[in-house]
């Protein structure tokens, strides 16, 4: 009796996780919420495949369920063998084609899928003057952050990537160290960035941010990568058009903007500390037209002020700050940050609100 109740009790409670579990995911990081064209084109392959495993497993269960009920041994008797099927040409053709069938209905849909969204051709093609008509952006993978740099525009940014909604955006995926994995799960499939050799595909934002959690999407490395990997985030913030516009003239314009007298000691101590020797805080771009892969030893923080996270995965706060300055490799473990434990937390207040100040979207 008991070991019957214990069955029951197993069921309950895998019965109990299923309903909780299908209300996980967010707006913002769910692959069954697309908010793109690439990503509402993968979702309708898995709606697909979906359909076809249960109409297989609803007919195998009916199957089953009429052989099981029709041949039970109180209605056809002791003594009674059923007829036997083996070796009929006819199950063996219907078992045979059916399966065939089904494999190229969900094979010639994914086929071509596969190479509509693999087709970048529209990277490369410019318009009468010359000028490039899609965005293209060069997405760096490091351990255990990603920088974007916008190469017809001149800018770059990390831990941040900003794009205008409802057009083709192009990225060129490479890693400076090892193997990651570029993926937004709300707007499209993930693509591993490589050390050596160059990957490259399309994502379409059909949606603005604004109106998410946060104000952003949310993006991942995922492939193993080391101890910080599960802390590898990005965020996605989608403009319209004329506001991706504005911003890319307010990121260009970062070179010549002038530090408010309020956070001056801040940025006296950034550079003292020798912050200044792997972390630019303007957003012009240095890497050379012929490469693809960014040499910055930090990430760009020319934005700092506008995220929404610190280390990708810390509140937005100046305590944060200070708390990720102090004990960055207790939090991201495995990462490059070293550990300024050994400064007045005074100094590093006044770096954490010189770095809050660092802003395109307030000017």
């Amino acid at each position: 009796m008991m070991r019957k109740f214990k069955k029951w009790r197993l069921v309950a409670l895998l019965a109990t996780m299923t309903v909780f579990l299908t209300a996980c995911g967010e707006e913002y990081l769910s692959t069954l919420t697309p908010a793109g064209k690439v990503g509402q084109e993968q979702f309708n392959l898995l709606l697909l495949a979906t359909a076809i495993m249960a109409l297989v497993i609803i007919v195998v269960c009916i199957i089953y369920f009429i052989s099981f009920i029709k041949f039970r041994r109180s209605v056809i008797g002791e003594d009674v063998i059923p007829k036997q099927v083996e070796g009929s040409h006819t199950l063996e053709v219907i078992w045979t084609v059916i399966p065939i069938i089904l494999l190229l209905i969900l094979a010639v849909p994914t086929v071509m899928a596969t190479y509509e969204l693999g087709d970048t051709s529209g990277m490369d093609a410019v318009d009468e003057n010359g000028d490039k008509r899609a965005l293209t952006v060069n997405v760096t993978a490091k351990l255990y952050w990603w920088e974007f740099e916008y190469p017809d525009l001149g800018i770059v940014t990390s831990q941040e990537l900003v794009v205008p909604t409802n057009e083709n955006v192009y990225f060129n995926l490479i890693a400076a160290d090892v193997k990651h994995s570029f993926w937004i799960p709300a707007v499209g499939g993930k693509m591993d960035t490589n050390v050596e050799n160059l990957n490259k595909f399309y994502l379409e934002f059909s949606e603005e941010s604004a109106r998410l959690k946060d104000g952003v999407f949310y993006g991942k490395c995922a492939e193993l990568c080391g101890p910080s990997h599960a802390l590898m985030d990005f965020k996605v913030k989608t403009l319209k058009r004329e506001d991706f516009n504005a911003w890319v003239t307010a990121m260009q314009n970062t070179q010549n903007r002038t530090v408010a007298a309020d956070v001056q000691a801040g940025e006296e101590a950034f550079v003292a500390n020798g912050c200044i020797a792997c972390h630019a805080t303007d957003a012009i771009a240095t890497t050379p037209d012929d490469a693809y892969a960014s040499n910055a030893l930090g990430p760009n923080l020319a934005t700092f002020g506008d995220r929404n996270r610190v280390a990708g995965v810390l509140d937005h706060t100046e305590e944060e700050v200070v708390n990720w300055l102090q004990n960055s490799e207790t939090l991201k473990p495995g990462n490059l940050m070293p550990m300024y434990d050994d400064v007045p937390k005074e100094e590093l207040e006044a770096i954490a609100a010189y770095l809050m100040s660092l802003s395109v979207e307030q000017e």
